[in-house]
């Protein structure tokens, strides 16, 4: 298995990929909408994809968006999507993807990843424990611009 960061030579199977992780999160099929917005990513260097690969076949991704914290005033990355294919699971494409999320974090003398998952994903939060990632006791995240808007409007 080879892992690298993805250029648009990769764009069809990363957006394969995308919209299998898309599926995943119930999303809507959008092939084409998905395919332009990694190819924004990738063209205009919004963030960082990387890609496995195994025999030709692309079994994974994880897609990094840089930021930064105040606090500390150095740079972290989100760790935004990281998906696998079910047949490729358990077989360790998710930890050597993350392995080049972390190498990312070394190479940019950034601060550390910060990341995200749904409560019932308890595959994916084993996964995060067994590499090291801590869980935030005290933080609270918040995510409502629809309702915000709403808000507004009455």
């Amino acid at each position: 298995m080879k892992v690298h960061q993805a250029t648009l030579e990769d764009l069809h199977a990363l957006t394969e990929l995308f919209e299998l992780y898309r599926a995943f999160y119930k999303q809507e099929a959008n092939f084409d909408g998905a395919q332009q917005f990694l190819k924004e990513r990738l063209t205009n260097e919004d963030s960082v994809v990387f890609i496995a690969y195994d025999e030709g076949k692309a079994l994974g991704f994880t897609q990094l968006y840089p930021a930064f914290s105040s606090l500390s005033m150095e740079r972290i990355w989100i760790l935004n999507d990281l998906y696998v294919k079910k047949e490729a699971r358990n077989k360790g494409t998710a930890q050597k993807l993350i392995d080049q999320a972390v190498h990312l974090v070394e190479e940019t003398d950034a601060k550390g990843i910060l990341l995200e998952t749904n409560q019932e994903n308890t595959p994916a939060q084993k996964l995060y424990d067994k590499l090291g990632f801590k869980k935030e006791a005290n933080q609270f995240y918040f995510l409502s611009l629809e309702h915000y808007e709403k808000n507004i409007e009455e």
